[in-house]
């Protein structure tokens, strides 16, 4: 199939009319963004969106041989213009399935949102899925169909869909992903790559063709993933950001619950409300055993967590049981943890803190916590394929 992107962007385009953020005040030139359209083998158009035969023209190709036209979602705002010749648009209901002349067969998909996704199948058994914005499909279950060769979904709005249907193997790992819909929610140029990167997907350019089957380079997951930076910093988020495409992820909370403390019980309650709901959470510091096992990917949220806990159990912030052993303790298990990461096959994502940058602790304890976080940090960073530094909510790739 040849698959023409007309537009990627949201159905207010990117950026919005008269919308003053700093995304809309960037997507200018290459980086402008049209209501999102796909036009396959010439024939079918999916989406009418404002300018489509400009933009058709403009990527070298016409609307003349479109024999169907088909919406995705309620079109709001003024009528789109007809393009002369066009058939005329509409939508088809759920699982309702359409028969070309061109030899396409489509199959409308009912979505868990107001919309319509379509199937797409070529006459030579190529296969497209097609969503619209916000949209998952509905009723997705474990049933291991075959993958889709291409995708354009919401991956940013809804990268839950995009983990479902990894999950139920319509999405497998040579599936091309492409993002559309894309709006000023996100960053623009390389930061949105970066992010696409993470899920496995990519953002291409208006007027761009695609060839199912043709070879792209596909988007390079990291399988070990340190995120660090400052209290507040974002890194947290930045770090199940980086999974929330991934079917199954285990959320390995090192902290664990305080009794008597409601402000702790509030940071963790917000924690969760902010994961997925279909990942699992173990509250332990015992990172070792879990990362030689085989199984999901892992969150680990955070390092100076579990370092304190180590330092806890070897007594290190005694100075004199730490000049008696404990120094040698704490080490040991700081080198087991790292050897385990080194050995890992599991995907992972590290959340640690950046504590060198400010003020000095006023006590020994607190002046030997901080060196050994950051000796704990180095270490754990050089295995990992990824090193990234959050600052204000920014990422930055440090490795990677």
């Amino acid at each position: 199939m040849e698959l023409t992107l007309l537009g990627t962007g949201a159905p207010l385009g990117l950026p919005r009319p008269d919308c003053p953020c700093a995304v809309c005040a960037l997507s200018r030139g290459p980086r402008a963004r049209a209501a999102t359209a796909l036009l396959v083998d010439g024939a079918l158009l999916l989406d009418l969106t404002p300018g489509a035969a400009l933009a058709a023209a403009r990527s070298g190709h016409s609307l003349v041989g479109v024999r169907q036209v088909l919406l995705t979602h309620p079109h709001d705002g003024p009528a789109v213009e007809l393009p002369a010749g066009l058939p005329t648009a509409g939508r088809v209901p759920d699982g309702r399935e359409l028969t070309l002349i061109s030899g396409h067969r489509v199959r409308a998909v009912a979505m868990d949102s107001p919309g319509t996704g379509y199937e797409v199948t070529s006459a030579d058994g190529e296969r497209l899925l097609y969503l619209p914005p916000g949209g998952a499909p509905a009723g997705l279950g474990d049933d291991h169909r075959e993958p889709y060769d291409v995708m354009v979904a919401d991956v940013t709005g809804r990268p839950d869909g995009l983990a479902r249907m990894r999950a139920s193997g319509a999405v497998g790992p040579a599936t091309d992903v492409i993002a559309a819909h894309l709006d000023h929610d996100v960053p623009t140029g390389a930061e949105l790559d970066r992010r696409l990167a993470a899920a496995g997907a990519r953002a291409v350019p208006d007027g761009t063709t695609l060839y199912t089957g043709e070879y792209h380079e596909v988007p390079d997951v990291p399988r070990r993933t340190l995120v660090t930076g400052g209290a507040r910093s974002g890194k947290s988020v930045e770090a199940e950001r980086r999974l929330e495409t991934f079917p199954e992820v285990l959320y390995v909370a090192t902290g664990g619950t305080r009794e008597g403390d409601p402000e702790w019980a509030q940071r963790v309650g917000l924690h969760r409300e902010r994961r997925p709901g279909s990942w699992r959470t173990a509250e332990t510091c015992d990172l070792v055993p879990l990362l030689a096992e085989d199984g999901p990917a892992l969150l680990v949220d955070c390092l100076s967590l579990w370092l304190t806990h180590a330092m806890d159990e070897v007594g290190a912030w005694d100075d004199e049981v730490w000049a008696d052993g404990g120094e040698k303790a704490l080490r040991e298990r700081t080198a087991e943890l790292v050897a385990a990461v080194r050995a890992t096959r599991r995907t992972v994502v590290a959340v640690t803190n950046e504590v060198g940058s400010g003020v000095v602790p006023a006590t020994a304890a607190g002046r030997r916590f901080r060196d050994e976080l950051g000796r704990l940090n180095a270490s754990f960073a050089d295995e990992c394929e990824q090193v990234v530094l959050v600052v204000a909510g920014q990422p930055f790739v440090l490795r990677g």
